[in-house]
């Protein structure tokens, strides 16, 4: 074999790797940013159910809670907001669900504080439902966060980032507690006139 044909074929060879690296390597980032939208879908269908949820709590709860109109306001307001966010892009989607999981967390405190809602059995179901709900979004939170995590591995991460930024794969928001989150919320139980 004569020496120009053998380096023609090393080169093939290497091109042929480097072909097959580059294909293998857009085929993970493609898997990866699909688990990461399907795990952010997971998401956003626990927050339409807890979405649903709201109004037949607040329903509920409002002719009990008159001098609690204020809340009531927030979570009318953090729900548009969310609307307004869903299927647009993760991080303001993810603002806005953190508006309204701050809303909803006020709620819970105030009608803990009321014994007639307490023993209202219809208040109660719609409680427990928001609690199943709440919980469903956690671990649809948590899954979210693991996909992004392993894409966003992959961005950074050379030598693949040069195929993901070549293909335009970017890193993914994650969520994160909101500032405050470790304080339980303060919540004035005086009667207004």
């Amino acid at each position: 074999m004569s020496k120009t044909l053998r380096n023609w074929l090393i080169a093939l060879g290497v091109i042929i790797i480097l072909g097959g690296w580059a294909v293998s390597s857009h085929n993970n980032f493609v898997a990866l940013d699909v688990n990461a939208d399907t795990s952010w879908s997971a998401v956003e269908a626990q927050y339409q159910r807890r979405f649903d949820l709201i109004p037949n709590i607040v329903s509920s709860t409002k002719a009990v809670l008159a001098q609690e109109q204020k809340i009531f306001g927030d979570i009318a307001e953090a729900r548009t907001r969310y609307a307004g966010a869903v299927g647009k892009n993760s991080a303001g989607s993810v603002a806005a669900a953190n508006q309204l999981e701050s809303a909803i967390s006020r709620l819970l405190v105030v009608m803990e504080n009321y014994p007639q809602l307490k023993s209202n059995e219809t208040v109660q179901v719609q409680i427990a439902e928001l609690a199943g709900t709440e919980n469903r979004i956690t671990v649809a939170r948590e899954r979210y966060n693991e996909s992004v995590s392993d894409l966003n591995k992959a961005v950074r991460s050379f030598p693949s980032n040069l195929i993901g930024k070549m293909f335009g794969f970017e890193e993914r928001e994650m969520f994160k507690a909101t500032t405050g989150a470790e304080k339980a919320p303060v919540v004035d139980m005086t009667i207004k006139p």
